[in-house]
């Protein structure tokens, strides 16, 4: 464990640092030196104009930051690993693109539209005010003072975390601004004038094949190409290479569909940086020209702007392959004893199926959907158990395609098709009917309904061919359904969207109260890079649901939902992708045997919820399981499992007492990327009704768990 010590280094460098500014004589420097060292091992020492940030990085070798003290050069003077320069004369780059939110509904919303109304984007500028090092935990802080982005203002600062190469550049900016909505691009550039600090830069195209642009290639207007691994490289003039990559999930704001947006840029004169050339990470304007929320800014929120710079003694091909460990090549790993699911696709398979049909005149599986797009990503990420949204279109278009009872038969059949003992692939729907909000519904076998029993109309009938069909036409019908089939129904996009005020506004109701009812499904939505979590509205949906929980049957989840449109081999899924990893022993679950135990494991809480870089796959209170009951008391021991890949940030184990919630931190930058540790802690949880916990790392990826029960409660 790497010691802690609260440290600070003062660096003075009076001047101005911004693109094409002009530059000022710096005053002489004032450096404090520390008295001990930085936790970690890590090492600063000022030279003649310059402050160097030494560190170990892995496997032995160590990792240098230079900066520069004098204003008139580029302020990082070099990036090296293992002794080798990888990259240096550059300066960080930035563009912050400022609108105006709708906040008829407040800042829990999706459904707005920033991009329609006049927005304008901004440089960053750097004066160098002052530069500090300071002591984060663990980690090391470099901030450097004077960073501004039109009406944003604040600081730049770079993270060290021992152990790692990563380096977080952020620019952490706030702003009085009242009702903004903002995006932000952030890289690193030179004077457009200047000798290239760069041999090429360098991505991953579409077909997963390195492309270089080298020398002069680079200099050109600027463009953003699609890209693989959410990256881009600059490869040095003497060896090595540096990427930028953004926090895989954090960084995209939630939309409809999980295209890919072009993610990256660099050439000359990028969005507001004219006279400079760069390169580095975007964030699109246009999103899926649908609903593009962007990004809250409440006045006076410190808004973190973060991405991390990777330095590599290879090529661009060896950094891509270090920063596609930390997301484990975008796949989730395989657990033992734990099966992962992920729920809410709206990929209108059916739809397309028979429209696809009745085109060809086709009685086979039709051309082109012999083996959809999305059953190849789901496999190649080792997704196992899939749980759709089917049948999400205007009432018309669903018509044209075929009556319901037509729809249903060949979702199942559809379904049956494309499983096997690698995917399991699951009929659903979000119904949207009666209840209130937007709702999914979940059955462990395929199952006949209408959505508009008619008066006089029986709840069931016997088909011929089908079996039962069902006739809904109430909040009572729909729970009789439930309850009949043994099936599953919850709040799709609790707070937002269309279930804005909902589950709140049915709490109080049979079916809400029904063990049927199972809770409310996680998704990163809103965005807010002031926040230290992800998905915070669920989390706090989540624990409110059981602080209204009276009884045990009305404890409720909140597993994880993905809710995105149409799938393709382009599209940028893993960013905007969470599982839940079931605790399911033995085999895959096959369709012909049905499929209750995936629902037993949801309605029993056995399962973890994660981006995929946080694993949590044991948890425990005093021996319990998520979902289980035991006796809280003075000394509850809370123990968990935890494995990672981004250095941690901090966990929290937080409880609940039917009236209020309790959260209990736990400091977690003493760790390295990579790693794997039981975290152990007692804690006084008499009078609490239910606990659990949730993890997070550096780059706001996570894990949480559902909750562990005070027996009888």
């Amino acid at each position: 464990m790497f010691a802690r010590l609260a440290l600070a280094t003062a660096l003075t460098a009076i001047g101005v640092a911004g693109p094409d500014a002009a530059q000022a004589q710096a005053p002489a420097t004032v450096f404090h030196r520390p008295g001990r060292a930085l936790a970690g091992g890590v090492q600063v020492a000022r030279a003649q104009g310059s402050v160097t940030i030494d560190w170990p990085a892995a496997d032995g070798e160590r990792a240098q930051l230079v900066l520069s003290l004098d204003p008139s050069t580029p302020l990082i003077r070099a990036v090296s690993v293992a002794g080798k320069t990888v990259l240096g004369g550059v300066d960080p780059a930035g563009v912050v693109t400022v609108g105006t939110r709708d906040l008829k509904q407040g800042w829990t919303i999706f459904f707005d539209n920033p991009r329609q109304r006049p927005f304008e984007s901004f440089p960053l500028t750097l004066t160098r005010s002052d530069i500090r090092v300071v002591a984060d935990g663990g980690y090391t802080k470099v901030i450097v003072g004077g960073a501004a982005a039109g009406p944003f203002s604040g600081t730049y600062q770079f993270t060290i975390y021992p152990g790692s190469r990563l380096i977080r550049a952020a620019m952490v900016l706030s702003t009085q601004r009242p009702a903004t909505a903002y995006t932000f691009d952030a890289g690193l550039s030179t004077a457009s004038s200047g000798t290239l600090p760069w041999r090429s830069i360098a991505f991953t195209d579409m077909t997963d094949q390195i492309v270089r642009k080298e020398g002069d290639a680079s200099r050109k207007p600027a463009i953003s190409p699609k890209v693989r691994a959410r990256m881009i490289v600059a490869e040095g003039p003497s060896g090595g290479a540096l990427g930028i990559l953004p926090p895989p999930h954090q960084y995209y704001y939630p939309l409809d569909y999980a295209n890919n947006d072009n993610s990256a840029w660099f050439g000359s004169d990028y969005r507001a940086l004219a006279g400079r050339t760069g390169f580095g990470v975007r964030q699109t304007l246009e999103g899926d020209r649908r609903w593009v929320p962007w990004v809250n800014a409440p006045p006076g929120s410190m808004q973190d702007m973060g991405v991390f710079l990777l330095p590599d003694g290879g090529d661009a091909a060896s950094v891509t392959q270090a920063a596609l460990g930390y997301t484990r090549n975008d796949r989730f790993k395989a657990i033992a004893g734990h099966r992962t699911f992920t729920s809410h696709y709206h990929v209108e398979h059916t739809e397309a199926y028979l429209n696809t049909a009745r085109f060809q005149q086709s009685t086979q599986v039709p051309e082109g959907l012999e083996t959809p797009d999305f059953v190849k990503r789901f496999k190649d990420m080792n997704v196992e158990i899939v749980h759709l949204a089917e049948l999400h279109l205007p009432r018309e278009a669903l018509d044209r395609a075929g009556d319901r009872l037509t729809l249903l038969k060949t979702m199942h059949a559809e379904t049956e098709r494309l499983s096997d003992d690698r995917l399991l692939l699951l009929p659903g729907e979000e119904p949207n009917v009666y209840l209130g909000g937007h709702w999914l519904s979940f059955f462990p076998k395929p199952v006949y309904w209408t959505l508009d029993r008619k008066e006089g109309q029986p709840f069931v009938e016997e088909d011929p061919t089908l079996g039962n069909v069902y006739h809904v036409g109430s909040q009572d019908d729909v729970l009789r359904l439930m309850e009949a089939e043994h099936g599953l129904m919850w709040t799709a996009h609790p707070r937002i969207k269309g279930s804005l005020g909902f589950p709140d506004k049915h709490k109080d109701t049979p079916f809400f109260k029904s063990d049927r009812f199972l809770g409310g499904a996680w998704k990163n939505m809103p965005a807010d890079y002031s926040r230290p979590r992800l998905g915070w509205r669920v989390l706090d949906t989540l624990d409110d649901m059981n602080n209204w929980a009276a009884k045990p049957s009305e404890r409720k989840f909140a597993p994880g939902e993905v809710d995105v449109f149409q799938i393709t081999r382009e599209s940028e899924l893993y960013a905007h992708m969470n599982i839940n990893y079931l605790r399911l022993d033995g085999p895959l679950p096959s369709y012909a045997g049905g499929w209750a135990s995936v629902l037993d494991a949801l309605r029993g809480g056995k399962f973890f919820t994660t981006t995929g870089e946080v694993l949590i796959p044991k948890f425990t209170i005093d021996g319990a399981k998520s979902g289980e009951e035991v006796d809280f008391g003075r000394n509850a021991i809370v123990r968990a499992e935890v494995e990672w890949t981004f250095p941690l940030r901090f966990a929290e184990i937080v409880s609940g007492d039917g009236k209020q919630v309790y959260r209990e931190r736990i400091e977690l930058t003493d760790t390295a990327p990579f790693g794997r540790r039981t975290l152990e802690k007692r804690v006084d949880l008499r009078g609490r009704t239910w606990a659990r916990m949730e993890i997070w790392d550096v780059a706001t990826n996570g894990a949480y768990t559902p909750p562990v029960f005070s027996a009888g409660k």
